[in-house]
C-alpha cells in the first residue's frame, strides 16, 4: 500500500513537472525552442501538446526553413490525435502551399486517408465517402508510380463497397416496405418499383461489385411481388417479366441458395401466363 502511494505521488510530481515545463515553453518567445519542443512532443506521442504549439508556429514560422515541416507535422499530429477532418484540411493546406515539397506525396495521400477515416457507416449520408474517393483518385493521378499506389487503390475499392452497400440497404428497405405507402394496384410509383430501380442502377454504376447476386435477388423478388399485387390488366405482362427475370437469375447464379425461390416463382408465373 505504501509503495502504491509513493508511486502515485511520484507520478503526480512528474506530471506536474512536465505540465510546468510545457507551460513555460508555450509562454516563451524563443520560436526555435518551441519548434524543437513541439518535435519532441510529437515524437513522444504527445499530440495534443504538439498541436497546441504548432498551431502558433505555422504562423510565426511562415517564410522560414521550419515552416514546411511545422505544417506537415501539425497535420500528422491532428491525424494521430484522430481529429481526421481537421487533419484533412491541414494536409490540403500543406499540399497547396508546397506542391513540390518534401512531404507533398504523403500529404496528398493523407488527405484521402483522413477523409477515409471520417466516413460514416453505410446507412448514413456518404458525402464524405465520395470526397475520399475523389481525393484518392487525385492522388493516383498525381503520383501514378507511388509506393502508396496499392494502398490507395485498396482504399478506393473499400470506399466503393461502402457506396454499394448503402444502395443495397436502400433497395432492401424499399422491398421490406412492400406495398405500404405505395400504389401497386394503380401501377404508379411504389416500393417494389423503387427497389427494382435502385438495384438496377446500382448494378449499372458498380458493374464489378461482389454484391451483384444480392441485388439480383431483390430485383427478382420485387418483380414477382409487383406482379402479384397488380391490377388484372397489368398482371399478365408483369408475371411474364417476373418469369423472365427468374430464368435469367438461374442462368447467372445456378448455385445460388435462392435458386429454389426462383423455381417456385417460375411455377407460379406459369400458372398465370398459361391461363
Amino acid at each position: 500500500m505504501r509503495k502504491t502511494i509513493i508511486y502515485a505521488f511520484s507520478s503526480l510530481l512528474l506530471f506536474s513537472s512536465c505540465a510546468h515545463e510545457f507551460n513555460q515553453v508555450y509562454k516563451c518567445d524563443n520560436f526555435h525552442y518551441k519548434y524543437e519542443f513541439a518535435k519532441e512532443c510529437f515524437a513522444k506521442g504527445q499530440y495534443t501538446r504538439a498541436v497546441t504549439l504548432l498551431q502558433e508556429l505555422i504562423t510565426l514560422e511562415k517564410g522560414t526553413e521550419n515552416a514546411e515541416e511545422s505544417l506537415y507535422m501539425l497535420a500528422m499530429a491532428e491525424y494521430c490525435n484522430k481529429d481526421y477532418e481537421t487533419a484533412s484540411e491541414y494536409f490540403k493546406k500543406y499540399y497547396s502551399s508546397y506542391p513540390r515539397g518534401q512531404y507533398a506525396e504523403m500529404a496528398k495521400f493523407h488527405v484521402g486517408q483522413s477523409l477515409y477515416m471520417s466516413t460514416p457507416e453505410p446507412r448514413l449520408d456518404q458525402s464524405m465517402t465520395v470526397s475520399a474517393i475523389n481525393s484518392f483518385q487525385e492522388f493516383l493521378d498525381l503520383f501514378p508510380d507511388s509506393k502508396l499506389k496499392p494502398k490507395a487503390q485498396q482504399r478506393l475499392f473499400d470506399l466503393q463497397d461502402k457506396l454499394v452497400l448503402k444502395e443495397l440497404y436502400s433497395a432492401q428497405l424499399y422491398f421490406d416496405l412492400g406495398p405500404y405507402f405505395g400504389n401497386c394496384n394503380g401501377g404508379g410509383d411504389n416500393n417494389y418499383e423503387a427497389c427494382i430501380i435502385t438495384a438496377q442502377n446500382a448494378l449499372k454504376d458498380y458493374p464489378y461489385t461482389n454484391m451483384r447476386e444480392e441485388f439480383a435477388v431483390l430485383i427478382m423478388k420485387s418483380k414477382f411481388e409487383l406482379a402479384q399485387q397488380s391490377v388484372e390488366e397489368k398482371k399478365l405482362e408483369r408475371f411474364q417479366d417476373a418469369e423472365d427475370e427468374c430464368y435469367g437469375f438461374i442462368n447467372e447464379y445456378p448455385d445460388s441458395k435462392e435458386r429454389a425461390t426462383a423455381e417456385k416463382y417460375i411455377k407460379k408465373c406459369k400458372q398465370v401466363t398459361k391461363d
